[in-house]
């Protein structure tokens, strides 16, 4: 003996989960450089600085001599005026350091990486711009009467340089912007960049 199966009443509109990727996952910001380089040079300016310093310090406690340098510097802060050359380009070096590193500090580098739009609210993603030319350079020559073509990804802008040896400039322009708004719309980007294209013949030989 068999019996059938009970179907199951559907479920109503209240009653079906939201999926989390449905939420809003917030405002999509640049990523920020780790800038080890710069880092750890500072770190190790400031503290082999600071441990000759205090080495220093250390020795004239223990009723030794300081060290000839420190002893330079010292009667060179206390007898050059401010207007001396070395004072001056001593100076111009500090302030430049310093402008470099608060640029360093309130700017996000990574220029390289594009942000894309953001699916899940803990859950960050990337896009190389060599890698998002690279796919768009592919997209560009299968449209017919492309010969060549040459992609550059911006953070704001992508500019494409292609050249058709057949077919009219405008249809293969058209043709082109078409694949183009395609194309950075699989990309997923955060923020949509401007399309600049340009075609042209290519240049005659001889």
């Amino acid at each position: 003996m068999t019996t059938a199966p009970v179907p199951r009443p559907a479920p109503d509109a209240d009653d079906v989960p939201v999926l989390a990727e449905s939420a809003s996952a917030g405002p999509v910001r640049r990523f920020w450089a780790v800038r080890r380089i710069p880092a750890a040079l500072l770190a190790a300016l400031v503290l082999g600085g600071a441990g000759l310093l205090l080495y220093d310090v250390a020795a004239v406690r223990a009723d030794r001599s300081a060290m000839a340098w420190r002893r330079e510097l010292a009667d060179g802060l206390a007898t050059r005026p401010l207007d001396d050359t070395w004072v001056v380009l001593g100076a111009a070096l500090a302030v430049v350091l310093g402008v470099w590193l608060l640029v360093l500090a309130v700017t996000p580098g990574l220029r390289a990486v594009l942000p894309m739009r953001r699916e899940h609210a803990d859950v960050r993603a990337g896009l190389d711009r060599e890698a998002a030319a690279l796919t768009l350079r592919d997209r560009v020559m299968e449209v017919s009467g492309v010969q060549s073509v040459r992609v550059k990804v911006g953070r704001g802008k992508v500019a494409v340089r292609a050249v058709s040896h057949f077919r009219a400039l405008d249809e293969v322009r058209a043709d082109v912007e078409t694949v183009l708004a395609a194309g950075v719309e699989e990309l997923g980007l955060a923020r949509r960049p401007a399309l600049t294209v340009r075609v042209a013949r290519p240049p005659r030989k001889g």
